[in-house]
């Protein structure tokens, strides 16, 4: 009789935790504590204008040069930046920060970068760091990871969406940035 007690006992515990187990979960939608927008502006060195590039080409494969992006896609340049952040797409309009870091072309086969970067805020606005990190498909749009940050973004995370705002002959190019952050402090 405590044979079929137990047996009992067990089967209804298997039972109780296999329905815990096969229950699905549901995503809650989340709304992003922190929405921003910033334009940051890259002016790359090209051998002519070093008083106002704000990026350089720091590694290059052997068929490139350090002045000029190589050919094939610009497979195998790396290039550390420090651009200024505006709050419009205009050139001219007063920094808020800074977006230091750097991207590397990262496929001979395909126009694509990996980016590592921060923005970084010393404004009456915000004071801090904003991290990121991620493949940047050179798409219309695309999204890389918040990762982190100090001050007033000590330890944020959520997306940066990028989309390029302006693109002039390899020399200059403006990036939209719409950062949505989940994990606010």
């Amino acid at each position: 009789m405590q044979r079929k007690a137990l047996i009992s006992f067990l089967f209804f515990f298997i039972f109780l935790s296999a329905s815990n187990t096969t229950t699905s979960k549901k995503h809650k939608s989340r709304n992003p504590c922190k929405s921003l927008v910033f334009y940051f502006h890259d002016i790359i060195y090209n051998g002519q204008n070093s008083k106002n590039a704000t990026s350089a080409i720091i590694g290059s494969p052997p068929w490139g040069n350090k002045t000029i992006l190589a050919g094939q896609n610009h497979f195998g340049d790396v290039v550390v930046f420090d651009d200024p952040i505006t709050l419009d797409n205009n050139l001219h309009s007063p920094p808020v920060g800074r977006a230091q870091g750097f991207y590397i072309y990262d496929r001979k086969d395909y126009f694509t970068a990996w980016l590592g970067f921060s923005f970084w805020f010393n404004s009456t606005d915000h004071r801090g760091t904003l991290n990121f990190i991620g493949a940047d498909p050179l798409n219309k749009t695309r999204d890389i990871s918040v990762v982190g940050g100090t001050g007033d973004f000590f330890m944020s995370r959520g997306i940066a969406t990028l989309m390029t705002d302006a693109f002039e002959n390899e020399v200059y190019f403006r990036l939209r940035v719409d950062i949505k952050l989940y994990e606010c402090w």
